[in-house]
């Protein structure tokens, strides 16, 4: 028991943090890249690694450092891990490989520091590294005053800088770097990691408990090994799907195929008090809209067939979204999807959020089964009483111009009266004839245009 109580726990994503470009995972092309770079002898002076956190930006940095100066490289480029170099960076006493974080060395003095340490030529290895974390976090200042040594640094320094903003970058640093961009890591790949963790700890976690735990890591490694910490101590060694889920606080996918047969089947009742039990478990209305709405895309893809890819899910899990894809069609699923994507975008304006998801929940189950009409004593909307009215007009007076036309004539408009006194007021004046003189003007001719 004492011996269990000194052991130090250390946390997964510490401990299966990768050692080599053979475990990273997801970023087979920067790895690649990186190697190729080593085996030819073309090494840039400085790097930039950017991309979401958590998808091994940091731990590329550490692994490309300690490769370039192992001495005993694998013919594949992996560090030997036996070397002095390899041992120092192990042990955490390596003066060949710095980081530094930019967040709390931001300022011109900390680059000064920098400028004067870079000068200083490794004493074991061929280069110093320097990994410069969050480089984003360097103030304008700190940036001029990094850019005359980034661009022409010492024959043996290599800089390394890790960001999650590109954008905040200057781009005279930019245009001194060599930029890879860090993609997010798969569900699929998150579960054969956390699969491989597990079977390793010893704990026993079913392939649906994998699935919403990457799915909820959205990406990122670490994030998906920090929650697995998480459930493995709510739940022990044996890990079930419902005290993942409960634990997550995430929506089960039961209520949303539920919530599908009921809709095909226009029970709209069956629905309100669904709706109800999620909202008295605590869980937010949007959010049970928006995964309303996944479901429902879910459904599309599984019924249009071929793409299974899109499908980021259990085998399990696939089956049963192409089986109840099967019983929907394509109209229908178009227009739920129309109808909780409006739901969704138009909530927060609601003054009544509730009943706006209620009334988008009715719709949904008024797809297949449109209300009838409710008798003679249906209320009939204002729009359908004025329509009424002026069909009854125009057909009264339809009949009486059958009965009296000359009476009924209908008068020119305005418009044409306008036209008509126009037409007259440009009529062209009549020629005058002037009076006729004795002698040579009277000759001139007998008409002539009144000025």
């Amino acid at each position: 028991m004492m011996e269990q109580q000194d052991k130090q726990y250390i946390v997964s994503a510490r401990k299966y943090r990768p050692e080599n470009f053979g475990t990273l995972i997801g970023q087979d092309n920067i790895a690649r890249t990186l190697k190729n770079s080593i085996l030819r002898g073309q090494l840039a002076h400085a790097y930039l690694f950017c991309g979401p956190r958590g998808v091994g930006k940091t731990t590329t940095a550490r692994i490309f450092a300690k490769m370039i100066n192992c001495a005993n490289p694998s013919p594949d480029m992996e560090p030997c891990g036996v070397c002095e170099s390899c041992r120092s960076f192990a042990e955490g006493r390596s003066y060949c490989i710095h980081e530094l974080d930019a967040a709390s060395n931001n300022g011109v003095e900390d680059i000064k520091n920098l400028m004067d340490q870079v000068r200083v030529p490794p004493q074991v290895g061929k280069y110093s590294v320097y990994i410069i974390d969050e480089v984003h976090m360097l103030s304008q200042q700190a940036f001029n005053a990094f850019l005359k040594t980034l661009e022409e640094p010492p024959a043996h320094a290599i800089f390394i800088l890790a960001t999650t903003e590109k954008h905040k970058i200057l781009p005279t640093i930019l245009s001194r770097c060599q930029t890879y961009d860090f993609n997010r890591i798969s569900v699929a790949d998150i579960v054969k990691n956390l699969s491989m963790v597990a079977a390793k700890e010893g704990i026993t976690i079913d392939n649906d408990s994998l699935h919403v735990i990457a799915q909820k890591a959205d990406g990122a490694m670490r994030d998906a090994l920090t929650i697995f910490d998480q459930t493995v101590a709510f739940c022990g060694t044996d890990v079930k799907y419902a005290d993942v889920i409960r634990n997550l606080n995430v929506l089960d996918y039961e209520y949303s195929f539920s919530l599908v047969e009921h809709f095909l089947a226009g029970d709209y009742a069956f629905c309100l008090k669904t709706f109800d039990e999620i909202l008295s478990k605590g869980f937010n209305a949007l959010h049970f809209v928006g995964a309303l709405s996944s479901h429902l895309r879910d459904l599309l893809v599984a019924k249009s067939g071929g793409i299974d890819s899109l499908m980021e899910m259990s085998d399990s899990l696939r089956s049963r979204y192409r089986e109840q894809a099967g019983r929907c069609s394509t109209a229908f699923l178009y227009e739920a999807l129309g109808i909780t994507t409006a739901c969704e975008s138009a909530y927060k304006a609601a003054t009544n959020p509730r009943l706006h998801v209620e009334f988008a929940l009715m719709r949904l189950c008024f797809i297949m089964n449109r209300p009838a009409a409710g008798g003679a004593q249906a209320a009939v909307s204002p729009h359908s009483q004025c329509s009424r009215h002026s069909r009854f007009r125009r057909r009264h007076i339809r009949q009486q111009r059958k009965r009296s036309p000359s009476r009924l004539r209908s008068r020119p408009s305005r418009r044409s009266r306008l036209s008509q006194k126009s037409r007259r007021s440009i009529r062209p004046r009549p020629l005058m004839r002037l009076p006729q003189h004795h002698g040579q003007d009277a000759q001139e001719g007998p008409e002539a245009e009144c000025p």
